[in-house]
C-alpha cells in the first residue's frame, strides 16, 4: 500500500520562469524510507513543500496517506511530521517549551507519545530547561525531529535533516531514523551528501527538478554501464586535466583521495599500458590505478551525462 504518490507534479516560479520541478512521479510504500537524492537547487524542497501542502503544484496530481495533496491539505497536515531544512523552532523557547507547544498544537501531550521520542529526547533532556537557539547543531536536529514526531503522524518529511551538522551527529540520526521505521512510519528523506544514499530502502536521484533514477542503491549501483577505475597520482589536479585530454577517457571526476573514471570502450590489456604511457609522458609520477566499485555519486555524475 503506497502512503505518498506523486503523479507528473510540476512547479515553476518567477511567473514561470524558474522550473522548479519537471513532471515529478514516484511512489513511496508504506513503512518505506525513501530518500530524495540531489545537490542544492534540485527541487528537493518544492516537492516536500509540495506533499506537506505548503505550497500548490502547478500541474499533475499527490496524495499523502490516500488524502490529496490540494484538496485534503487539513487532514494531511494532522497526519504528517514536517521538519525544514533550516533550524525553524521557536528560538527563544526552551527545549521543553518548544516540545510542549507542538504538543498542544496537535491536542496531545508529551507524555501521551513519550514512547515514540523517548530514545532522541533522553539526549536532549540534560539541555530542556536551555533556549533552543543556544543549542549545537546536532541538539537543535535532535529537538526538531521530536517536534515533528510529537504527534505519531504516520509520514515524516525530512529536508536535509544532516546538512551543516558533524559526522557523529548524521550517523546517530541514521540511526533514529532506522528506529523509527521499526515503529511503522513512513519516512521520506531529502539530502545532498550521496553517502546517505546507501542508507535508504530506495531512492530517487534528482536534478534541475528532473528524476534521472529510482531503485534500491544496490540496483542503481549495478547498472553503471561501464568498468570504473580509480587513480592517483603526485600532481592530482594535473592529473585531472590530462585524463580529461585524453581521447580514450570517456568520463574523470575527482573523488577523495582519487580520481574515478571510464573509457570510451571496454579497457584491455594494450589499453591500459597506452595510457600509462601517455601520463609518463605527461611527467606524472608515481601513478596507481585500478578497477574499483562505482558508488551512488558516480551513478548520478554518469546519469548527467
Amino acid at each position: 500500500m503506497a502512503d505518498v504518490i506523486l503523479k507528473n507534479i510540476t512547479k515553476t516560479f518567477n511567473k514561470g520562469e524558474t522550473l522548479a520541478v519537471n513532471d515529478v512521479s514516484f511512489v513511496v510504500e508504506k513503512g518505506e524510507l525513501f530518500g530524495l537524492i540531489g545537490p542544492d537547487g534540485a527541487g528537493k524542497t518544492s516537492i516536500f513543500r509540495m506533499l506537506t501542502t505548503l505550497i500548490l503544484p502547478d500541474s499533475g496530481t499527490g496524495s499523502v496517506g490516500g488524502f490529496d495533496i490540494v484538496k485534503d491539505y487539513k487532514l494531511i497536515r494532522k497526519s504528517v511530521g514536517y521538519m525544514p531544512g533550516k533550524f525553524s523552532l521557536y528560538q527563544d523557547l526552551t527545549v521543553e517549551e518548544n516540545l510542549t507547544f507542538f504538543a498542544t498544537v496537535f491536542s496531545t501531550t508529551i507524555k501521551e507519545n513519550y514512547d515514540l521520542i523517548k530514545d532522541i529526547y533522553v539526549q536532549i533532556e540534560p539541555f530542556k530547561n536551555r533556549r533552543a537557539g543556544k543549542l549545537s547543531g546536532g541538539m537543535k536536529q535532535k529537538l526538531a525531529l521530536c517536534c515533528a514526531l510529537i504527534h505519531r503522524p504516520a509520514v515524516l518529511f525530512l529536508d536535509e535533516p544532516t546538512t551543516g551538522v558533524d559526522a557523529v551527529s548524521r550517523k546517530e540520526f541514521w540511526e533514529m531514523l532506522k528506529r523509527l521505521k521499526e515503529q511503522g512510519i513512513t519516512i521520506l528523506v531529502s539530502t545532498p551528501y550521496m553517502d546517505d544514499a546507501t542508507l535508504c530502502e530506495r531512492i530517487a536521484l534528482i536534478q534541475n527538478g528532473k528524476i534521472l533514477s529510482i531503485d534500491t542503491p544496490e540496483k542503481i549501483i549495478s547498472q553503471y554501464p561501464k568498468i570504473l577505475f580509480q587513480i592517483k597520482a603526485e600532481n592530482m589536479s594535473g592529473l585531472l586535466k590530462d585524463l580529461r585530454q585524453y581521447n580514450e577517457i570517456d568520463s574523470c571526476h575527482a573523488f577523495g583521495g582519487y580520481h574515478h573514471f571510464s573509457f570510451t570502450n571496454e579497457p584491455e590489456a594494450e589499453k591500459l599500458a597506452k595510457l600509462n604511457d601517455y601520463l609518463s609522458s605527461c611527467n606524472h609520477h608515481n601513478v596507481e590505478f585500478a578497477p574499483t566499485r562505482p558508488t551512488i555519486e558516480d551513478c548520478f555524475i554518469n546519469l548527467l551525462n
